[in-house]
């Protein structure tokens, strides 16, 4: 290597100039030398070039020598190895050839079985490409045998869910074309078919709920009845509580225990056909088609529900009517609540304000047509359990409630004239005799029922009472009516409830029992111990007005302690007062009636009469005996207070008589005889009125006015017309101590038909007449004086 090195300067050194380094540089190196050899020739010196050439080319020759002698003793010494590589490659070529022969006698099968083999694998390839997409259309064909399978069995949400899953997970990735189209095609097919089958279903759904409404309404309407019997105990216990002041009265809460109410089967309803029908809808993205769809179908079965059947009387269906509405709106409200968005709560407040103008329009209708105040109250208690019940799911019940007020004053119509039928009834077939009663239980019922009694020792029995069977009847009467006007305002708007109650009890007592009473008294068709009988009556249902008020109070929820302090009074016991008066008046006015056809004494009075009569005429006994009859009656069903009334009344008419009968007209004139057998007759009256005024136990309470001095004013006439001095009654001091009782008109006049002594033919011969009394000169003084006075 240092020899070529040192050959290489050599060269270098021996060479031409720089163009020949250059040229013999660019070729050892092996560079190209085209451009060089294009400059040359463009240059015009191609000489140059090839001189160089030339020289390379000889550089070239001497170094490859130089090489050649430098390795020639290795070239020599490798070209034997060759020779014996050769001859060893011949053997081994020769080998070679023998094993290739051998190989290829081997391998031919070889070759086919590899060949077999390529392609067996070729098939396997094929074949597990194919299994894997049978494997895949496998999963796919199974996913719709279940899709399918949950069709054919109704569960069309699982079949959806598959659905959907073979269009997101599986559809693209099938590896069949024809199975691919095929299932495409068939997705919006199935799909339209599950949503046409749910609707079905939703559709008997709806068809199924419509006819259960009735049922879960009756129910729920039901409970809430039942609730509100609870409160009104609950309340009732309150207000006796209060009234008792028991202590701890404040513990008493209203509480509704939910967990006290049974479940009924009958309340329960299931919405899953409608949730399975929401959701559905939803995952096929027409959730609004669908609420629409609901809300439309719903609509049409409230209209259809709110219209009335004529099939049979309307209170006959009335229940049947709101209890179809009520299930209605409780299903729906159920719905508002579970299905998350199915309803609206304005769609809902929509269908609700149609349920309430369409029933509103009903009820006003069928209440302006019913003549049954107990019809009228039904229907509105049901509707008000209608309305609560409702309440409870957010129902605004205040139109309803409102209505019902409006209709306040024709119910009450309808119950005073159902009252005052019974109580017309119960008159009429009263005995108008004391109410005999012969058990205890008889007696709470009619009497301590009412606070009728008069003492709180329970009497013996058999007990007459001082009334009839009509006032327990009446009493009745009253309370039910009481009832029933609480019973219907008091679910109504009324602030005050009791005030309402109270002006329509007043209504009633005045004008139903005031005035049947009334119309009874002046009917004309009555007799004395009736007359006496209903004055005894009404003098009861006077006092009786206070237990009414009472038991309005109670059935408004008002402690009767509050009542008193109020001072609340009912007009109508003035009224029935008034009454009891005019009651009076009449059992007077037939007592003086009767009297009067025994007091006839114009026409059975003789008035002219030769002698006199010691036993009395016989008119004054028949009216004594009368009066013994009315007076003993009188004691039996009247108070002391009206007893005596009565007597002072018949007595004082008695009176009346006997001085009217000497002013009639009829009775032109009458003498001393006739004044003396009236006279007997008036001592018979006397003594009887004293009698009877003491026997009756009248005469420590009325000591100051007996029944004889009643008949004062026919006593002190009797005594002028008897006296010897006539003319005395024009002296004042004399008038106003024994004639204090007579007017001037009436004597003047009765004295004129005076004459002393009968008027006969030779009536001066009679010793009777032969002188002229003392009196008859007195009585003619008198006679003027009186003209002269008038």
């Amino acid at each position: 290597m240092m020899d070529l090195k040192t050959k290489r300067r050599t060269i270098t050194d021996n060479g031409d100039g720089g163009d020949d380094l250059v040229l013999a540089n660019l070729i050892a190196n092996g560079d190209e030398v085209g451009p060089l050899v294009r400059l040359a020739f463009e240059t015009g010196r191609p000489q140059g070039l090839l001189h160089q050439l030339s020289y390379v080319v000889k550089k070239k020759e001497a170094e490859i020598e130089e090489l050649c002698k430098t390795h020639y003793e290795d070239f020599i010494l490798a070209v034997d190895e060759l020779r014996g590589v050769l001859v060893d490659a011949e053997e081994l070529k020769g080998e070679l050839q023998s094993d290739n022969f051998k190989l290829q006698q081997v391998g031919s099968t070889l070759l086919v079985k590899l060949e077999e083999l390529l392609e067996s694998y070729s098939v396997k390839k094929n074949l597990t490409e194919a299994i894997k997409m049978s494997k895949k259309c496998m999963e796919v064909l199974e996913v719709c045998v279940k899709c399918n399978s949950h069709i054919s069995q109704g569960q069309f949400y699982l079949a959806l869910k598959y659905v959907n899953l073979l269009e997101k997970s599986y559809l693209q990735d099938i590896p069949v074309d024809s199975l691919k189209m095929v299932i495409k095609k068939r997705i919006p097919i199935i799909k339209l078919h599950i949503e046409k089958k749910v609707c079905n279903q939703v559709n008997e759904w709806m068809v199924h709920i419509r006819s259960s409404a009735k049922t879960i309404g009756q129910t729920a309407i039901g409970r809430t009845a039942t609730v509100r019997q609870r409160d009104m105990e609950m309340l009732e216990q309150q207000r006796r509580a209060e009234e008792q002041n028991v202590s701890g009265v404040g513990d008493l809460a209203y509480t509704l225990d939910v967990e006290d109410i049974e479940e009924d089967s009958n309340f329960k309803f299931d919405l899953s056909p409608l949730y399975r029908a929401y959701h559905i809808h939803d995952h096929l993205g027409i959730r609004e088609r669908f609420c629409e769809y609901y809300y439309t179908n719903r609509l049409l079965q409230l209209n259809s529900d709110l219209e009335l059947s004529m099939a049979q009387p309307f209170v006959e269906s009335y229940q049947t009517y709101f209890a179809q509405i009520a299930g209605f709106f409780i299903v729906e409200d159920r719905v508002l609540r579970t299905t998350g968005g199915l309803l609206t709560a304005d769609q809902v407040d929509t269908m609700w304000e149609t349920a309430v103008t369409k029933m509103t329009s009903v009820l006003e209708e069928k209440f302006s047509l019913m003549d049954s105040a107990t019809h009228l109250l039904l229907v509105k208690d049901y509707v008000v359990l209608f309305g609560f019940t409702l309440r409870q799911c957010e129902r605004e019940i205040g139109t309803l409630l409102d209505m019902l007020d409006r209709n306040h004053d024709k119910y009450h119509l309808l119950l005073l004239e159902e009252c005052r039928k019974q109580f017309v009834d119960g008159l009429d077939n009263d005995s108008y005799e004391q109410l005999v009663i012969k058990k205890e239980t008889d007696y709470e019922s009619s009497v301590l029922s009412f606070n009728l009694q008069t003492s709180d020792i329970m009497p013996s029995f058999p007990y007459a009472a001082p009334f009839s069977s009509m006032v327990p009847d009446a009493c009745r009467i009253v309370r039910s009516f009481i009832k029933g006007s609480v019973d219907y305002l008091s679910d109504c708007t009324h602030t005050n409830l009791f005030d309402v109650v109270r002006n329509y009890l007043d209504k009633f007592l005045i004008d139903v029992l005031n005035g049947t009473l009334l119309n009874t008294i002046n009917s004309g068709k009555i007799s004395v111990p009736h007359a006496m009988q209903i004055a005894a009556n009404i003098a009861v249902l006077e006092r009786a007005c206070d237990f009414f008020l009472r038991h309005a109070a109670q059935l408004c929820g008002i402690p009767f302690q509050s009542v008193e302090r109020l001072q609340a009074t009912l007009t109508s016991k003035l009224v029935l007062k008034t009454t009891r008066e005019a009651a009076y008046i009449a059992v007077q006015s037939l007592v003086d009636s009767k009297i009067d056809e025994f007091m006839s004494l114009s026409e059975r009075v003789n008035w002219t009469s030769e002698e006199t009569n010691q036993n009395g005429n016989g008119y004054m006994n028949e009216a004594i005996n009368y009066l013994e009859y009315v007076l003993s009656t009188a004691q039996q069903i009247l108070s002391m207070d009206a007893m005596y009334k009565v007597g002072v009344g018949a007595f004082e008419h008695i009176s009346n008589s006997i001085v009217a009968a000497f002013s009639s007209d009829a009775v032109k004139r009458f003498n001393a005889n006739a004044v003396m057998n009236i006279e007997n007759d008036l001592q018979i009256i006397e003594n009887f009125a004293e009698e009877k005024f003491y026997s009756l136990g009248l005469g420590e309470i009325y000591s100051e006015a007996s029944f004889k001095s009643c008949l004062i004013e026919a006593r002190q006439l009797i005594n002028l017309l008897l006296s010897s001095q006539p003319e005395n009654f024009m002296n004042p001091d004399v008038r106003e101590k024994s004639y204090y009782a007579l007017d001037y008109k009436k004597v003047a006049a009765i004295c004129d038909k005076f004459k002393d002594s009968p008027d006969r033919i030779f009536g001066s011969l009679s010793s009777k007449n032969a002188k002229q009394s003392a009196r008859k000169k007195s009585l003619d003084v008198l006679k003027k004086r009186l003209k002269d006075f008038n």
